[in-house]
């Protein structure tokens, strides 16, 4: 996926930027307090803390560099016992509840625990993070006591906080107490930037002595009092700096709006089952805190800690997988990339004419190229995925002006794949490194020893995934019809001819019968790797193989050495790779279900279709607040038991929080026919824990309606009722 993996070996010359750290416990078993808002970040412990216990992820981050790298607060020198901490369902703020510990305040006379309430509540904005900090005396006698704040600013790019090593850093500078109350750290990078943190209390501390700082307290009994941080990053010269962000209310009030924006966007859904509504939601609250508004309209960066930024691949396959209840993403994603295409030949950054963006970043290390991913163009498959985008969304919305816009985007991306992408002619796309230090492997299982034989000998580049040709046959035939559309009758015929093309050169080269799927890839030498795959599910999504095989594939696929009762195994078990704890070669990732699932559906494999959907939801139900992390491990099922977690998974994750909606969207089998104001509805499925759906907000245009679908128990059929109407719009049911 992006980049590999923490944590994931490699063997030594596979590329200067790997990284070797390790997580001591998993992130979805810790479950840190995560925001995001914008190129910002904050990870904290339960207490509001980071790093105050050891070293790890935590932190404030922005610009991928931690500003603040230890945050801690402590009541009369010991650490306030944990109430309650808890991140809002609409992700806009934190909250934790405390207590004192019996504290001694003479020889012989003490505190009592639980007579001091401590609650502290962030919220994040871009670059800035408010805290207020209530405590008040639940005792009957006046209180006199300290408490303190630590600070520290490493000012680590997100690759150290990953596990790279550096050569040499910058210069920290020591902390500065300013005139006007404020305190400052510094960091000098070697990319000649100055990078600050800026804090400021109300009231003041009544000392401020760099890293830890105290206030007295005098609280009379039953009183309380308010002490406000706030926390700023800074780059460039002082001088240059924006006015300060709005105050703590302000700021979260602007937050809450922007939400109710994104929501106002999208369709809106409510079931009968409370736990479906609580997955939905907190997909959708996950998303929405992942989106940052760009120039381009609202853009999904990838996952939380190591991937906070923008993505191709990943933010292509969120739209994709959202598209039916949010096209408005679908567009700003499409502009995004559009705007940052590749426009000439830059071998250090694998970057070609016409290809479209993997990742880029905005730290020390990626600006002075000890990483390659400041803007990094190595996937293979982002410049299809670009092109099926544009697609899937000209018919989703009939929105022709876009298309027009980003037309010439569009010829230079299927130029790419025709030039660059399929490198020796063979109408097979295929990738190779030109950057010694880029990555090994470019489709979205990127790490190192992701593509091999069925002997595990690791493929050879260049290297064809199934994957990534049934992508580019998509965007062919795709683009034909965009043609048709448009009135470019020459281009329309050249192109679909080319899709067949494409088509039958997969099948020739990938089936194989003794596997009923297709081989994961074909290395250098053309020789198939004969391996069981979850990739050649992606095929269904694309209606690439024909009825019978598409049916043999997601047998394949739902057949015990693949399904491991959670989901669909990247890798099947008995494999000569296979490893359910290993990042891409046995683990399960919920949005490669979602696109397998839509895949499914697309064929009419509804008896698959629904015990896939029924693992994707039991293993939502499983994890912590219905939050699916970016991947978890293979293992079987087991009763009694949740899916085994994956140490450094991201979490939330983008592709994988847009699960929640590419299941529903199979389930559904929605498509939209602009030209006729038409939303069809094609044998929708309600699986048995899922008796009634409502929609609200669906919209083609500038109509929209709600439905009601209902499940008859009976004969497991599907009822729709069409609840309001809201313009030129009509609703259909196709059984």
């Amino acid at each position: 996926m992006d980049d590999e993996a923490p944590g994931a070996p490699r063997p030594d010359g596979e590329g200067a930027w790997s990284v070797t750290a390790t997580a001591a416990t998993a992130l979805a078993l810790y479950r840190p307090r995560t925001l995001k808002n914008g190129s910002s970040f904050l990870v904290l412990d339960h207490f509001g803390d980071a790093q105050a216990i050891g070293s790890t992820a935590e932190g404030l981050f922005h610009d991928d560099t931690r500003f603040l790298s230890r945050l801690s607060l402590r009541l009369a020198g010991l650490r306030p016992l944990l109430l309650s901490s808890a991140v809002s369902a609409d992700n806009t703020m934190l909250t934790v509840n405390m207590t004192n510990p019996d504290i001694p305040v003479a020889p012989d006379r003490k505190l009592m625990r639980d007579t001091v309430h401590l609650e502290r509540q962030m919220v994040l904005g871009p670059g800035v993070v408010r805290e207020r900090i209530t405590l008040r005396n639940f005792g009957d006698a006046h209180l006199s006591t300290e408490m303190s704040l630590t600070f520290a600013a490493d000012f680590a790019d997100i690759f150290e906080v990953r596990g790279q090593k550096r050569a040499r850093r910058g210069e920290r500078l020591p902390p500065e107490a300013r005139p006007d109350g404020a305190l400052v750290f510094a960091y000098r990078g070697l990319d000649e930037l100055e990078r600050r943190t800026r804090l400021r209390f109300d009231p003041a501390p009544d000392t401020l002595a760099g890293r830890d700082n105290r206030w007295r307290l005098e609280l009379p009994a039953g009183a309380k009092t308010v002490i406000e941080v706030t926390i700023t990053c800074e780059s460039g010269p002082e001088a240059q700096q924006p006015p300060e962000a709005p105050g703590f209310d302000g700021l979260l009030a602007g937050m809450r709006a922007w939400r109710a924006e994104r929501e106002g966007a999208r369709a809106q859904v409510i079931s009968s089952n409370q736990a479906f509504n609580d997955w939905f939601a907190r997909s959708e609250s996950d998303l929405t805190m992942l989106t940052t508004q760009t120039p381009s309209g609202p853009f999904p960066y990838a996952g939380i800690p190591w991937f906070s930024c923008p993505f191709g691949r990943d933010s292509l396959i969120t739209a994709l997988q959202c598209l039916w209840a949010d096209p408005e993403l679908a567009r700003g994603v499409l502009r995004y990339h559009a705007r940052l295409q590749a426009t000439e030949m830059d071998p250090a950054r694998d970057a070609e004419p016409g290809k479209i963006l993997h990742e880029s970043r905005l730290g020390e290390m990626a600006a002075l190229r000890e990483v390659p991913f400041g803007r990094y163009y190595g996937s293979v498959d982002s410049t299809p995925l670009f092109v099926v985008l544009a697609t899937q969304y000209a018919e989703r919305t009939g929105d022709w002006a876009l298309i027009r816009e980003i037309w010439p985007n569009i010829i230079a991306a299927l130029r790419w794949i025709e030039r660059h992408g399929d490198i020796d002619g063979d109408l097979l796309l295929e990738y190779d490194r030109q950057s010694p230090n880029g990555l090994v492997n470019q489709g979205w299982k990127d790490s190192w020893d992701s593509v091999f034989h069925d002997d595990g000998r690791l493929a050879e580049a260049p290297i064809a995934l199934i994957e990534v040709q049934a992508y580019a046959e998509a965007a062919w035939r795709g683009a034909g019809r965009m043609a048709k559309a448009l009135g470019h009758e020459d281009e329309a015929a050249v192109w679909t001819d080319r899709a067949d093309a494409v088509q039958a050169r997969v099948e020739e080269a990938f089936w194989c019968e003794e596997l009923s799927t297709y081989a994961m890839a074909l290395d250098g030498e053309k020789r198939p790797c004969r391996v069981r795959s979850s990739n050649a599910g992606h095929t269904l999504l694309t209606g690439l193989p024909s009825p019978d095989r598409a049916r043999r594939i997601a047998q394949t696929l739902m057949a015990p050495e693949s399904f491991c009762g959670w989901g669909i195994r990247t890798i099947a078990e008995g494999e000569s790779r296979y490893n359910p704890m290993s990042y891409h070669n046995g683990s399960v990732w919920p949005h490669d279900n979602g696109l397998i699932a839509l895949g499914m559906k697309r064929y009419g494999l509804n008896v698959q279709l629904e015990r896939l959907l029924t693992g994707i939801y039991d293993s939502a139900l499983a994890v912590d607040m219905r939050r699916l992390p970016e991947l978890f491990c293979g293992f079987p099922r087991r009763l009694g038991e949740g899916p085994t977690t994956y140490p450094v998974a991201c979490l939330p994750h983008a592709w994988a929080a847009a699960t929640a909606h590419a299941a529903l969207g199979a389930m559904l089998g929605v498509s939209f026919r602009p030209e006729e104001g038409v939303i069809r509805f094609q044998r929708p499925v309600l699986p048995s824990w899922l008796d009634e759906l409502r929609i609200e907000n669906l919209r083609l245009g500038s109509a929209s309606v709600d439905v009601r679908l209902r499940r008859h128990e009976a004969d497991g059929g599907v009822s729709l009722n069409l609840l309001r109407r809201r313009g030129q719009i009509e609703v259909a049911v196709i059984t």
